[in-house]
């Protein structure tokens, strides 16, 4: 698929200041002042991230509410519920937060509630509030959802159940009724960030209470890797204090993490130290799959669990249901694309939506990912569950998909969901027409450019500027994530050096040079691409910097993105 190359314009006067105070490379220096670090102590900042910056969770609406009202509880021995979503963000909060409330009151009071994903939904469920108020608890700790829990709420406090509310979704004009709402997306929040993921604004309570309490801080570090996980998987701005808190969470999961983590790890079969990015494509699924597969009440059971070989067990029925997941997700893209492929008239649309009554809910947001992936267009991937029609929707890049579900709604019993994703119900008779109207909205507003993927490129570089050196800054830029995204270079007017060849029939290894410098590097599924290699002629490259070990040796390497000959 043809992409778009984005180059960042470089803001000389700017990048000559700071390569100045920084004394460094130049590609560097033009690449931090994109991302806003545009002096001597912000680049320090960035590069020597501090627990001690951490703002003060009191700047954060309605915390002295919400510590207040915990400690009216653990005062009056009240029983405390701790609820949270099904995926990785509400699990970790759940867990860090049940385990942190034990220690500092009777763990008996205590317990935790994961709604089951098909039979109570998304979020605050009235099921777990029923639940709730049968087993007389008084206080609701809800984390990664509640702020649109509106009628629920009331209905709880009905009951004479309260709700603290700890959420990061945008909120809506009205508010729950809560006792206090911990979400720094409130219009009136002055608190000085506004990224933080579920766990993160959980983690700010934990920190608040800890104080009141007079904890030491290792009584609540120690669930740094739980928060680390969360902001990880949640693609949150890895900026601010996420940043801050993912790099001391990855030192904990690299050195010290819990049971559960640890014995995820071991399964994932890796050995040596940990990223982000193994976190989200290592970690996260295995914890998401629970939710997507069965209960996810055994994900927050493995964090808390101290015990090495019970987590282990604990573990390892996460990561049969991730194979489990793994299976339906691979069967049912390879149906979705061959109902694509095989039809004209979907190939030519700007938007995809497919259906298939026996599609397993659990996986549909990971399809309706693939196919968006490969055809760039917004997508919509549905199944039946019972009489309700049912799917999960992915956009592009720039283009407003929940607007655009929407302006559908008059086929829709029901949808939510942001810019990017998106779910939404609906009855089995609406099914097409839904389809039709969303494929004319899609087409009647998304612009053109957007239908065609962007790589952004961070900065213009030569073969001679490449060193270890250069490498080492760039990795301590991690970690990486959204609005700090691992830097992409283009080099221009490559050529082959007649070594490059094709390898595993997709993939192209490739050994090119600018000048009198040659380095190797490895495309992933390039091959369709080295006709151009092979052209003789001038190309230019996209690439990130790697590195390569082989026979104990360990060497630079590019690692291609993209390619095209040299204009």
């Amino acid at each position: 698929m043809k992409k778009r190359w984005n180059i960042l314009e470089v803001n000389e006067k700017s990048t000559d200041a700071l390569q100045d105070s920084l004394k460094v490379n130049r590609s560097i220096c033009s690449m931090l002042v994109n991302r806003g670090i545009d002096s001597f102590e912000k680049a320090k900042a960035y590069f020597r991230p501090l627990l001690t910056a951490l703002h003060d969770p009191y700047l954060m609406k309605d915390m002295d509410k919400a510590v207040n009202r915990l400690v009216a509880a653990i005062e009056a021995n009240e029983k405390i519920l701790v609820f949270g979503d099904y995926d990785v963000d509400g699990t970790t909060s759940v867990a860090a937060m049940y385990q942190f409330i034990c220690k500092i009151c009777d763990p008996g009071l205590v317990d935790f509630y994961i709604p089951h994903r098909y039979r109570e939904g998304y979020g605050v469920s009235k099921a777990g509030i029923d639940y709730a108020a049968g087993n007389n608890f008084t206080l609701i700790i809800s984390l990664d959802c509640g702020i649109k829990s509106v009628d629920l709420i009331t209905y709880a406090k009905t009951l004479g159940t309260d709700f603290i509310v700890c959420d990061h979704h945008l909120p809506d004009e009205i508010l729950p009724n809560a006792v206090a709402i911990l979400n720094a997306k409130q219009k009136d929040c002055t608190y000085p960030y506004k990224e933080l993921c579920g766990c993160g604004v959980g983690f700010k309570l934990i920190t608040a209470l800890a104080g009141h309490y007079g904890v030491d801080e290792a009584y609540y570090f120690c669930y740094l890797d739980l928060v680390a996980t969360a902001i990880a998987a949640d693609i949150v701005p890895m900026t601010g204090e996420n940043r801050i808190l993912a790099y001391y969470g990855l030192q904990q999961i690299n050195s010290n993490p819990c049971a559960g983590i640890k014995a995820l790890i071991q399964l994932g079969g890796i050995q040596k130290k940990l990223t982000i990015t193994n976190v989200v494509f290592v970690i996260a699924p295995r914890i998401n799959a629970a939710g997507r597969m069965d209960d996810a009440k055994k994900a927050v059971q493995l964090f808390i669990e101290k015990d090495t070989d019970k987590a282990m067990e604990l573990a390892k029925l996460l990561h049969s249901d991730n194979s489990d997941r793994k299976e339906a997700d691979s069967s049912i893209t390879a149906e979705a694309l061959a109902l694509i492929d095989n039809n004209a008239e979907l190939i030519e649309r700007k938007s995809t939506v497919v259906y298939q009554e026996h599609w397993h809910k659990g996986v549909v947001g990971i399809v309706a990912s693939r196919l968006t992936e490969k055809y760039y267009r917004p997508t919509i991937v549905l199944t039946r569950n019972g009489n309700i029609v049912a799917g999960s929707a992915r956009s592009v890049v720039g283009y407003n998909l929940y607007e655009a579900v929407h302006a559908c709604r008059e086929y829709l019993l029901g949808y939510g969901g942001h810019f990017a994703a998106a779910g939404l119900s609906m009855l089995p008779e609406n099914v097409m027409a839904f389809t039709d109207k969303f494929e004319a909205v899609v087409s009647a507003s998304i612009e053109a450019h957007l239908l065609i993927p962007e790589i952004v490129i961070d900065s213009i570089i030569s073969f001679e500027e490449i060193s270890t050196a250069l490498y080492n800054i760039i990795c301590q830029m991690e970690p990486f994530g959204p609005e700090n995204m691992r830097p992409v270079f283009i080099a221009k007017n490559i050529t082959d050096t007649g070594y490059s060849k094709i390898v595993k029939e997709a993939h192209v290894r490739f050994v090119v040079k600018q000048g009198d410098k040659t380095f190797s590097g490895i495309g992933f599924n390039l091959a369709d691409k080295f006709p151009i290699v092979q052209s003789k002629k001038p190309f230019d490259l996209l690439f990130t910097l790697d590195e390569n070990e082989w026979n104990g040796e360990t060497n630079l390497q590019l690692k291609i993105i993209d390619l095209r000959l040299s204009r």
